[in-house]
């Protein structure tokens, strides 16, 4: 379909059957560095409405064949949003009011006219004119704008939804594969930490490090020895939901998302419940991530909850996951952990429990200082020796997989993947057996 062309756009049209009128309005109007184009009857300024726009139309009223309120009313399809005036050289209030009713004019001013006047009415005509021009123009492009966005999340949407099933799926698979060790917290939990350490943009350090403050918070405040695990499970888990989720929302800082990608970010805790509900024994895990963004003041996600209905769990992985996040960002010099639970204790009993943070200030607080839970290690292509044995199938950046669970490395599959790894920015996180 051919482009439609482009309209020369002029500011007046002036329409008189009267040559001086005309004359004597052009002169003006050009005088006040106006462009201005003229007809002398009614169906020579429609046939201009064709190859031009204009901001404003000056028509008489009185003119043979066709007056001005038919004019005007010819207009409204062809130019809906120009500045209609009416000139009148009788004092004929019957002729305004129709050329009111059926031109929709704006204004009409008599003759002879004030130049004064006129020019003040033209010079607001061209400026309401252009205002109506400038809002289509920007309501077209908010349209657009909000057509990309509702595509950007419906794609989104889609992406977590097959993500999130693909990994229930995994997960159904590993608790049929291991019906026997269903209640044996430990092992189900060792295979999903590796997953998250496994992921290039998820911090497996970082999650040792939540984990293991969960689980002294935890102790300190005497909690049970099977609330201890589950704080220190919900810590290192509370990613999770993440893996089900496009590396942009979580490979950015979250306070550089778009508003309505940091909404979908938000939902990972949600989305870690439904991923973790074939594992009926980590039932208390999910729910502590799920609540994990509540407030202790009732103004949290995703259910408002306050105070004590929230699970203490929840609230010790908040802490927790907050005072890491804090050391990370800390800039000043000084002690980092210091000034992290300084930032925390300005929301002392609104964000979190307040005997949370005095049982945090009196912990010893260290950094983790490997990649290694459990039955697994986390190695670069780099670190790999002959006769290691593969944990878990590896696969590429896109999908594909190279190698399978149980391959003995030797010097030629070593080789291949520390060729491959120097292609890419980011090592190979290869899951290892002790």
């Amino acid at each position: 379909m051919a482009e439609p062309a482009i309209k020369e756009h002029i500011q007046v049209l002036c329409i008189d059957d009267d040559e001086i009128v005309l004359r004597t309005l052009q002169r003006l109007l050009v005088s006040y560095h106006l462009s201005v184009k003229t007809a002398l009857a009614p169906n020579e300024g429609l046939k201009l409405l064709d190859t031009h726009t204009f901001d404003v139309i000056i028509c008489d009223m009185r003119m043979p064949h066709m007056d001005g309120a038919d004019f005007f009313a010819q207009t409204l399809d062809i130019a809906p949003d120009v500045h209609r005036v009416l000139l009148t050289g009788y004092a004929d209030i019957d002729s305004t009011i129709s050329a009111v009713n059926k031109g929709k004019i704006h204004a009409y001013i008599q003759k002879p006219w004030q130049n004064e006047l006129l020019i003040r009415t033209v010079n607001d005509g061209i400026e309401k004119t252009a205002l109506k021009r400038k809002n289509k123009q920007l309501e077209k492009q908010i349209k657009a704008q909000n057509n990309q966005l509702k595509e950007l999340n419906n794609n989104l949407e889609q992406m977590v939804e097959k993500r999130t099933q693909q990994i229930r799926k995994v997960l159904k698979q590993l608790e049929e594969a291991n019906e026997r060790e269903k209640h044996e917290h430990r092992t189900t939990f060792e295979i999903l930490y590796n997953f998250i350490n496994a992921n290039p943009y998820l911090d497996g350090i970082q999650a040792q490090n939540i984990a293991s403050t969960s689980k002294q918070i935890a102790e300190s405040i005497g909690l049970d020895q099977k609330h201890i695990n589950m704080a220190e499970m919900a810590g290192y888990l509370a990613q999770i939901g993440l893996l089900a989720m496009e590396p942009a929302l979580y490979k950015t800082p979250t306070h550089e998302l778009p508003e309505n990608q940091k909404k979908i970010f938000y939902t990972h805790p949600s989305t870690a419940q439904l991923m973790l509900m074939p594992a009926t024994h980590l039932h208390d895990v999910s729910e502590a991530i799920y609540h994990q963004f509540e407030h202790y003041n009732g103004t949290g996600i995703p259910k408002g909850l306050k105070g004590k209905d929230i699970p203490i769990t929840a609230m010790i992985l908040a802490v927790a996951r907050d005072f890491w996040q804090a050391v990370d960002n800390v800039t000043v010099q000084g002690n980092k952990f210091e000034s992290a639970l300084d930032q925390l204790q300005l929301y002392s009993g609104t964000y979190y429990h307040p005997k949370l943070l005095e049982a945090l200030a009196s912990l010893k607080i260290t950094c983790a200082s490997n990649q290694q839970v459990g039955s697994m290690k986390i190695l670069s292509a780099d670190e790999l020796k002959n006769g290691m044995v593969l944990g878990h199938a590896l696969r590429n950046y896109d999908g594909i997989m190279l190698l399978p669970k149980g391959h003995i490395f030797g010097a030629k599959s070593i080789a291949k993947l520390q060729q491959l790894e120097a292609k890419k920015p980011n090592p190979f996180r290869i899951m290892i057996k002790n």
